[in-house]
């Protein structure tokens, strides 16, 4: 007697949920068990966040991104994505500072940078206006920052909460500049 084939697809779909899950009580009070590696602040700092340090600290943000997207598939855990959120934060910290003082060849520089190293920039370049571009990166970079907040947020809330806190803290006490670096507590 053969199993009919919804059967089969459903328990295998479960089994595959479980797996990914942990399986089960993989869930404890609402919130995901953090599958992640260990806490960002028990390990040394890795090459690629040294790196995506040094690029914040010279305004290379397309650099910075790839360097924490790097970390991500590295070493996944909720800190990694909360990074990675941050430099795309940072994107858009700078580009709305340097829009309300009105230096709109910033802004273009901006796009030059995230645009890349490839050499058909040179003979074609990416002229875009610039508040045009401030509103297109605006929305791409707050699109891509509310996906990797909630990875991170799905991995470990609590870490995620607290780096949070702590890169609002550097926010607040770096209002003009918080953009070229980050928290001292994440020790990069």
């Amino acid at each position: 007697m053969s199993v009919p084939a919804f059967t089969w697809a459903w328990s295998s779909y479960l089994v595959f949920i479980l797996w990914i899950a942990g399986g089960p009580g993989a869930v404890q009070g609402g919130e995901i068990l953090d599958r992640s590696l260990p806490d960002a602040g028990s390990r040394a700092s890795s090459d690629a966040l040294k790196r995506a340090r040094v690029y914040l600290e010279a305004g290379d943000f397309r650099r910075a991104i790839e360097a924490c997207q790097e970390e991500v598939d590295a070493r996944p855990s909720a800190a990694s994505y909360v990074y990675l959120t941050y430099v795309y934060h940072a994107v858009n910290g700078y580009m709305e500072y340097q829009a309300s003082q009105d230096r709109w060849v910033l802004i273009e520089q901006l796009v030059r940078n995230l645009s890349g190293d490839r050499p058909d920039v040179l003979i074609d370049p990416p002229d875009i206006l610039p508040r045009i571009a401030k509103e297109i990166i605006g929305v791409s970079v707050q699109r891509e920052s509310d996906v990797t907040a909630a990875m991170a947020t799905r991995l470990n809330r609590t870490t995620t909460e607290t780096l949070w806190k702590q890169q609002t803290d550097w926010r607040a006490a770096h209002p003009e500049n918080w953009w070229y670096g980050i928290p001292e507590e994440w020790r990069w």
